[in-house]
């Protein structure tokens, strides 16, 4: 049962993410709202770094951020976004499918260096680290998707945008 609730949450999650990515304009990739913020393409391609974090909570024992590039280059069309999207969605979906539940309950780690950051079974590490984290992201596009006068997906439910309002 817990596997259950596990896999329809993320494929639910990662399928809602998608719908917002394939709104991304090209001609707006480099775009952010505030000097401190991430460009639009920096944002998404940071989602599919999150895909890449989600698949190391099923491959490996522990993630160090230490050992990882603190930011990569931005991708910077929709196209490229959703290609690499889908491969890692197939990817985890696949490692998702193969789980049971007592590899979901073993310990996972979050670390810099030897500074452990957090350590919880897999499960709540895919949920919180992985999904909620990409869910925040996610609705950061959604405002720089409104920001810029570009119709936003419904979420969790239908959006003004396709209400008419």
């Amino acid at each position: 049962m817990v596997k259950q609730l596990i896999v329809g949450d993320v494929l639910k999650e990662l399928a809602t993410t998608r719908r917002i990515l394939e709104c991304l304009p090209d001609e707006h990739m480099t775009w952010k709202p505030h000097v401190k913020s991430m460009s639009l393409g920096g944002l998404s391609t940071h989602l599919i770094n999150l895909l890449n974090w989600q698949i190391a909570i099923f491959l490996h024992p522990e993630f160090d951020l230490a050992t990882v590039p603190f930011r990569r280059e931005a991708l910077a069309r929709r196209e490229d976004v959703l290609e690499e999207f889908d491969a890692n969605v197939a990817k985890l979906e696949h490692l998702v499918s193969e789980c049971d539940e007592a590899m979901l309950g073993e310990s996972w780690s979050l670390r810099s260096g030897d500074h452990v950051i957090l350590r919880e079974p897999r499960a709540i590490a895919l949920r919180t680290f992985g999904v909620s984290h990409m869910i925040h992201h996610r609705a950061q596009i959604g405002v720089y998707l409104r920001l810029l006068d570009i119709p936003v997906p419904g979420v969790y439910g239908p959006s003004a945008d396709e209400e008419g309002n």
